[in-house]
């Protein structure tokens, strides 16, 4: 009886080894882009200026196209909070800048990472925030201030 206790102790606190790591990658949310973009890694403070709209174009010219997951979303959430706005303050913010001639229109809002992911995979220029765990090849995750989705310190949990 002690050893079947044991056991199952020594199974669970095992499972927990192995499905921690992977619980904390799924959480993160990971910033994705077309495989043809060149872009090796973001910091924080350009992915805000590309949320913005304030960035545009990639190093290579290639104009940035912007997808975003739709009110009520975990990811739209993580957009919000980079750029320290409300849902209403976010939706008065690009209805400027379009009045104002500074885009063409707001990002594109999906209802779901997989048309996000879609969305990225049929434009070179795409960028989009997906939860790490609905990312598959080949999108490509860009690390953000140098750390990849799973590591603590990855900056979008």
């Amino acid at each position: 009886m002690r050893r079947k206790i044991l056991l199952i102790a020594l199974v669970s606190w095992m499972a927990t080894l192995v499905v921690a790591p992977l619980a904390r990658g799924q959480a993160d949310i990971a910033v994705v882009v077309n495989q043809k973009n060149p872009t090796v890694g973001l910091s924080s403070s350009e992915l805000r200026k590309i949320l913005a709209g304030e960035r545009r174009s990639w190093s290579t010219g290639l104009p940035i196209k912007l997808f975003v997951r739709a009110p009520g979303a975990r990811e739209r959430a993580a957009v919000l909070k980079l750029l320290g706005m409300s849902e209403s303050e976010y939706k008065q913010y690009w209805t400027s800048q379009v009045f104002r001639g500074e885009a063409h229109s707001e990002p594109v809002a999906l209802f779901s990472n997989s048309l996000q992911s879609q969305a990225v995979l049929i434009y070179p220029g795409a960028i989009a925030l997906v939860s790490a765990s609905d990312v598959k090849p080949p999108l490509r995750v860009l690390p953000l201030d140098g750390r990849m989705p799973g590591d603590p310190k990855y900056p979008l949990r």
